[in-house]
């Protein structure tokens, strides 16, 4: 059946795809903060998983392409493969539900082994299904058009491109709202189960609406895999050489001439034509090392930022938005506008050029994104160096303390005020002058912990702190609340707050007191309740704040250059690329080619894997230098690459050679019938020599 001249499948095909874009998208935008704010991983391992992941999607489309050409045929794989897929998506939603592990009911789940499980398990099922449906949708989608639907076909590829950057698009906007919400059931916590949920959710409705319109698909039956026989070969024609090592043995034109006495040559030239480009994909990694960054630094460098923008407050996860919003705008721009000035100009902007542009701009997106970090790290506070620990003091009392600190250091403490004070990781005493005092220290280590450590009066040990994670700096802030009473007991809670403006409330039976604070992104307070305190109308006035951690003060605007050099680099660098890659390639082995382009995106996230791990640079821009001039240099080599290429036109060659062929036939079917002929002549002679002989 068709509608407006379209099968109806087709929409079945389109909505699948809309919603499983948006469940992908969605769930890796707020992923890298998962792993460091839930999982509680360090930058440079939140920055290699999600690179493991992002791999891994870009891997598996090999494996989908075999399994549905050789084996369960398109519309299968789809299936099976998004059960797989949906099933990772609700492991990954409940892998972030504090509630399940969170026992003493503190927010903090007690067995962080089960959710690392499960969430590994979840991204491991994610790539599977998502990588590998990738070659099949798009192609089951055009196998749905008759030959008389050209026209229809091309506008297909149109809207399921659309639907790709429109489910980037949303998702990467709502998902990191769903993540900013506080749920739980014990605790309120950030709701990753929220933003993991939804997206498994429109997976289920992909899954469920590509299952209804099964009776309306064509379902080609599979043909044998292109890809399996174009490895064959190449492994055919290695392995002849290497017998036929020797030097007794002729040179041949080309190695993959020596596939010659088992394979077609027709097949053969064909592959040389991939092989011919697959040689230009090698410097390719490099451009996609940097580009998907902008999911993982990129997002951690924005949780530094203040994304405070008047009447619209931006979550760091969100900045990616401008990535699929400035595809929307830059293609047609480029494609209207850009090109066809440069030809006007008498320019040849070959696509190998364009390539090299679209790299060119992708090193000096990080060039702009270091020079933001420097702005960034001008405004960070102190931090203690591999060999120092971080003293806080807090003077609860209402008269000044003297503390003696190690080396002989003294300080004179105000009441109701906070010392930090920097010193050598050495054995330590601290003692107060004034016995009825409660000194309150926390000690900050070189990973950011607040360790376990005693609280000294001189008389004898009055307080423990419990273990608790601070970092750095925060997406919101996070505030801490010291709360001391007359009998001095010390009670610290902490909370996560999404808001610019938070009340706290204190109560004592049926008496409460609320206190309002305003906060910025990044920003860390400590809360001390004077041991004077009572209820009332001014009983805020008994409650100190100070800031221990600025707010962010760098603004997340800052971060739209270096998208718009990403996104111009993409559109020149990938559109162009994929582009070039169509048209180099034979009619039978475009998707092998296409298999080798996301194979350069894989290797691409693995370099960033190897960056990250060994080179463990001490400043994040001095790494964004770094990424910058690995690309600039590749791209050196890229456009000499270019300059010696030689542009096909496949059609002509394949054409060309079965001509070739062709004319070979005929030439032995002609020496056939001479042969023939001949053979007849000599018969006839022979009988008329056997008749003189007699005679």
């Amino acid at each position: 059946e068709t509608v407006c001249g379209y099968p109806l499948s087709i929409f079945f095909i389109v909505v699948n795809e809309f919603c499983e874009r948006f469940s992908y998208y969605g769930m890796r935008a707020v992923l890298v903060l998962y792993f460091k704010y839930f999982l509680r991983w360090d930058d440079d391992m939140s920055t290699s998983i999600y690179h493991t992941f992002v791999a891994l999607c870009y891997l598996t489309p090999i494996l989908g392409a075999i399994v549905a050409d050789s084996w369960l045929g398109k519309f299968k794989t789809i299936i099976y493969l998004s059960i797989v897929y949906t099933l990772g998506q609700v492991a990954m939603a409940v892998s972030a539900i504090h509630d399940i592990t969170d026992t003493d009911k503190d927010g903090t789940p007690d067995d962080m082994t089960f959710h690392v499980v499960m969430s590994m398990v979840g991204l491991f099922l994610i790539a599977l299904g998502t990588g590998g449906i990738k070659p099949c949708v798009a192609a089951f989608g055009g196998d749905q058009f008759s030959d008389s639907q050209e026209k229809q076909r091309r506008t297909f590829f149109s809207v399921f491109y659309l639907c790709i950057n429109g489910g980037s698009l949303l998702s990467t906007i709502i998902t990191p709202i769903l993540r900013a919400q506080e749920c739980g059931i014990h605790t309120k916590q950030s709701c990753y189960p929220l933003a993991f949920g939804v997206p498994a959710a429109l997976m289920v409705v992909a899954l469920v609406v590509f299952i209804v319109g099964s009776g309306m698909y064509y379902k080609a039956e599979p043909q044998g895999n292109i890809m399996m026989d174009v490895c064959r070969c190449i492994g055919f024609a290695i392995k002849n050489r290497y017998r036929h090592r020797s030097g007794r043995y002729p040179k041949r034109q080309h190695w993959m001439d020596w596939a010659e006495e088992k394979y077609d040559k027709l097949l053969i030239a064909q592959i040389k034509m991939v092989l011919k480009v697959l040689f230009l994909y090698i410097p390719l990694p490099m451009f996609w090392t940097l580009f998907d960054q902008k999911g993982s630094r990129w997002t951690l460098q924005a949780t530094t930022m203040d994304g405070n923008f008047g009447a619209l407050v931006i979550q760091p996860d969100q900045m990616q938005t401008v990535n699929p919003i400035l595809i929307l705008t830059l293609v047609p721009i480029m494609d209207s506008v850009i090109y066809p000035l440069i030809k006007k100009c008498g320019l040849n902007f070959t696509p190998l050029k364009r390539m090299t542009v679209g790299m060119f701009l992708a090193a000096l997106a990080f060039v702009c994104a270091a020079l933001v970090q420097v702005e960034i790290d001008k405004s960070l506070p102190t931090f203690p160096s591999a060999s120092q620990s971080q003293l806080k003091l807090l003077n609860m009392g209402a008269e000044p303390l003297k503390v003696k600190l190690p080396d002989n250091v003294q300080l004179e403490l105000p009441p109701n005020q906070v010392c930090q004070y920097l010193f050598k990781t050495t054995m330590y005493n601290i003692y107060s002058y004034r016995c009825r005092i409660t000194v309150f220290i926390l000690i900050l280590t070189k990973r950011m912990y607040l360790e376990q450590s005693p609280l000294y009066s001189s008389r004898n040990i009055i307080q423990t702190i419990p273990r608790l994670k601070l970092e750095c700096k925060y997406s919101k802030g996070l505030q801490a609340i010291v709360n001391s009473h007359r009998n001095n007991d010390a009670n610290v809670q902490m909370y996560d707050f999404a808001t610019f403006s938070t009340t706290f409330t204190i109560r004592s039976g049926s008496e409460s007191c609320d206190y309002r604070r305003e906060f910025g992104f990044g920003s860390s307070y400590t809360f001390l309740i004077h041991s004077t305190f009572k209820f009332g109308p001014s009983c805020h006035e008994s409650i100190s704040a100070v800031e221990d951690i600025k707010p962010n003060s760098v603004h997340m605007a800052l971060q739209i250059p270096q998208y718009f050099f990403i996104t111009a680099g993409e559109v020149m660098f990938s559109v162009t690329g994929l582009e070039f890659s169509y048209s180099q390639a034979p009619s039978n082995m475009k998707a092998v080619l296409q298999a080798g382009w996301l194979l350069t995106v894989a290797i691409g996230n693995f370099i960033v894997l190897i960056v990250a791990e060994l080179a463990k640079i001490p400043e994040q821009w001095a790494e964004y230098v770094l990424f910058a001039s690995l690309l600039i240099a590749v791209c050196f080599f890229f456009s000499i690459m270019a300059y010696f290429y030689t542009y096909m036109d496949p059609a002509e060659i394949e054409a060309q050679f079965k001509k070739n062929v062709d004319d070979d036939k005929d030439d032995r079917a002609l020496k056939q019938k001479m042969n023939f002929a001949k053979d007849s002549v000599e018969s006839d002679d022979e009988k008329d020599e056997n008749k003189q002989t007699q005679l």
